[in-house]
């Protein structure tokens, strides 16, 4: 009878480094995420607000934003919209809530002109409470 020898064969040595590329694969993703989500948490709208001292939020629960930029363009919310898209847009959120607050936020290159116009829009619509937006000057 043939007996063969009895050795062990040592098996492959454990592998003593790290896998990276599960780690990568991870942070690439996270990446991507940031890169699409991050343009999204941005306002799209960029006003140069008048600076005061007194500038203090308000607890206001419901309220609209309406804006005009420096060129004059009109603004609810973030979305640009004509006078007449505006006048309808507000009379229908006064109907379903007249106690509604209108937060005002105008450029600062803006005419007063303009500003009392928007007002009268916002009043003919049917809201009265109305608040302007400022931001607190930098220190």
């Amino acid at each position: 009878m043939a007996f063969g020898r009895l050795e062990r064969s040592s098996g492959p040595a454990p592998m003593s480094d790290i896998n990276m590329t599960p780690l990568i694969d991870v942070m690439l993703v996270l990446l991507v995420i940031f890169i699409i989500t991050a343009p999204l948490m941005t306002s799209s709208l960029k006003l140069d607000l008048p600076k005061t001292d007194a500038a203090t939020p308000t607890a206001a629960p419901t309220f609209i934003a309406v804006s005009i930029d420096g060129s004059g363009k009109l603004f609810l919310g973030d979305e640009a919209l004509t006078r007449e898209q505006l006048e309808q847009r507000v009379g229908t959120a006064a109907k379903g809530n007249p106690q509604l607050e209108v937060q005002l936020r105008a450029d600062q290159k803006v005419p007063y002109g303009q500003v009392a116009d928007l007002l009268g829009l916002v009043q003919k619509a049917g809201l009265s409470r109305i608040g302007f937006v400022t931001e607190a000057p930098a220190k």
